[in-house]
């Protein structure tokens, strides 16, 4: 953990961790196919098994002990294995149909954790660890998905009927915005690939709890985005 951070943000983080864990779950119990309903707590043990090894991990230093290695710890045993298992999913054809089930009103509800991530990162540069590139001060405007989720959720699927080409342009440019923060934070941490932010680098993600957010919510909600773009443009 960093020292002299106050409590208040690593709760935060800890609980927006468990509200996306709530809220994905709420999908996957409320897929159209029954597996997938069979699956869900086998999915959330998972997550939950995940979450564990990540908080070993940082609580036992292992990303912010080195951060001179290539590729950076947190990259290798952090962010890799999530991106490996999207992939997985959507090159299987299981994973294809599980997809395919999952809805899309409740994918896009999801969203709504990018608001205490993105005052959380507020506070985080506050306290000087993180740089105000990763703010709504700075580069990272993610926190306009966040704000429209809920309404887009509603606006889209008002009476049933769902406005696809409003759906999928939102969830393009969200997804933009996502990747935009993304690369800002990577960029900007201690490892041989940081380019900027060497005044104040991004050394939060590489402690517990903050190291949740590369980790378990951004895949998430990156794994959400992909779904409904793959299906609103298949359909």
């Amino acid at each position: 953990m960093i020292k002299n951070l106050p409590i208040f943000i690593s709760i935060l983080f800890a609980l927006t961790t468990l509200l996306t864990l709530i809220l994905f779950y709420l999908s996957l119990r409320k897929s159209s196919l029954e597996k997938a309903h069979k699956n869900a707590n086998i999915i959330l043990i998972a997550l939950i098994i995940w979450i564990i090894i990540q908080t070993f991990l940082t609580l036992g230093n292992f990303y912010n002990s080195d951060t001179n290695t290539f590729p950076p710890r947190i990259f290798l045993t952090g962010v890799l294995p999530t991106l490996v298992t999207v992939l997985f999913v959507f090159l299987s054809k299981k994973g294809r149909i599980f997809m395919d089930s999952l809805p899309l009103k409740n994918l896009t509800f999801l969203n709504i954790i990018r608001i205490p991530v993105e005052i959380g990162l507020y506070y985080l540069f506050v306290y000087k660890t993180i740089p105000e590139i990763m703010t709504f001060e700075g580069r990272n405007f993610d926190i306009l998905a966040g704000i429209s989720a809920p309404f887009i959720a509603y606006f889209a699927f008002k009476e049933n009927v769902i406005k696809r080409k409003l759906l999928l342009i939102w969830n393009i440019i969200s997804l933009g915005l996502l990747l935009n923060i993304v690369v800002n934070a990577f960029l900007s941490a201690p490892s041989p690939l940081q380019l900027f932010a060497f005044d104040q680098p991004n050394i939060a993600i590489l402690n517990f709890p903050i190291s949740f957010l590369p980790t378990v919510m951004v895949p998430i909600v990156l794994f959400g985005h992909l779904v409904s773009i793959r299906r609103l443009i298949k359909n």
